[in-house]
Order: structure tokens, then sequence, then C-alpha cells
């Protein structure tokens, strides 16, 4: 979200609308709000239940968002991804957090103080309005994560649509769709609600049947149409 002077590079369509609507002036006083920083895989950033002090932008890595049960069950319910904001809703409205982030691969954050955020946000309806896109398009993915747990009755339907929503910010290549994916398949399983054995015994199935290929991090879909297929998603 940050202009060709900043240094860091455009990870989104809604980062470039963000700043295309602001003059030379309101893009160097937003500037002067942003603190960027790096950090390593495995750093939680805030917690579920946290009150928000800022909000985050996603430049490179990717952030688990989970939330937890009282007895201590985790549900990743999504996959942040360079371009994303984190913490965007409670930033806004002030509630606390509704989920906990934590990075699954080393990360180039930009942090911007919550307060400030939001007198940026009033002062300029511009970047007010990019900001409730931003939410309308989490809605969305929390839609599609309700349809995923929710709708589907099998492990391998879940696993399926999950693989085909990682489709959608995946690399195409003659080969198929590439997928950087740096979960365990515990984690995964905690994607689907099931257990580290089904997601293993599920991806075998699909390695054998030639619709998935592992390389490292690396996941392959050769067909996506025949994944959907297979999954009875289609």
């Amino acid at each position: 979200m940050f202009g060709p002077d900043s240094g860091l590079p455009f990870t989104s369509e809604w980062e470039r609308a963000f700043t295309n609507r602001l003059s030379s002036q309101d893009f160097f006083e937003f500037e002067s709000l942003k603190t960027p920083f790096n950090c390593p895989a495995n750093t939680v950033q805030f917690v579920e239940e946290e009150a928000p002090d800022n909000v985050l932008f996603l430049l490179a890595g990717q952030v688990k968002l989970s939330m937890n049960s009282s007895v201590g069950k985790r549900l990743i319910f999504g996959i942040a991804n360079p371009g994303e904001t984190l913490g965007l809703a409670s930033a806004l409205s002030g509630s606390r957090y509704d989920f906990t982030a934590e990075t699954v691969s080393p990360c180039t954050i930009v942090s911007l103080g919550r307060q400030d955020f939001v007198e940026f946000l009033m002062r300029y309806p511009s970047a007010f309005q990019s900001a409730a896109r931003e939410l309308s398009l989490d809605f969305a993915r929390a839609g599609e994560h309700v349809r995923r747990l929710g709708l589907e009755v099998t492990a391998t339907a879940k696993l399926a649509r999950l693989l085909l929503e990682w489709c959608a910010i995946g690399q195409k290549t003659e080969g198929g769709t590439r997928i950087v994916c740096t979960l365990t398949h515990g984690e995964i399983g905690e994607c689907i609600d099931s257990s580290r054995e089904t997601v293993t015994r599920i991806f075998t199935d699909l390695k054998c049947r030639e619709l998935l290929e592992s390389r490292g991090s690396t996941l392959i879909i050769s067909n996506r149409r025949a994944l959907e297929i297979y999954a009875g998603v289609a």
C-alpha cells in the first residue's frame, strides 16, 4: 500500500487503490504514520481477546489466523498473504481481537497505531472507502471458511476446497498451480477440523491419483477441475 518512492512494493489492487486516491501531501502524511519491520517465523503479532493498539499490513510472508477454545482446541480459519491487513475490524471498532495472528514464515509487516489510523481515515474519505472494501473482502473470506467447515461433509471435500481456495492466489504454470504451503499436516488439519493422520492419508491419495504433487513447502495442483470433481465440489 505504499507509493513508488517508498522502497516497498505494491502487493495488492486494494493497496494500489488506497494510495492512488491520495494527493502527494496526503500520501506523505500516511507514510509518516507507518513503522515497517521484519520478523521471523512463529512470531505472534497479537492474541485473541487482546485490546487492539495498531493495525498491521502484511507485505511479505504468511500469517496464520487462529481461534482457541476454552479446552485448548485450536482452529486455523485462514492464512493471510501479502497485501492483506491484520486486525482491521478490531482497529476500527475498538473491540478486542477475535483471533490470534502468528507468522508461519519470515514476514515484512507495516504497523500503524490504531488511533492514528482511525483519525487518518476520518480525514480522508477515499482512504475510508478502501478500508471498507478490505473489510468486505475479509467478510467474504470468512464466508468461504464457514462454507468449507459447515457445508462440506467429508474431510476429503474440506481439504480439497481448502486447496482450491489456495489455488486462487497460487502461481499459474504450464504444469499446474503452484502453492506455497508452510503449514504442517497437523496445522492443515486444524484448518479443516480433522486430524493430522487424516490429512496425511488424503494427501497420499491425491498424490496417487496424480492430482497433487509436493516439493518441500510447494504444492502443485496439476488439474483444478479434476480436483473439484474428485472432491465433489464441482
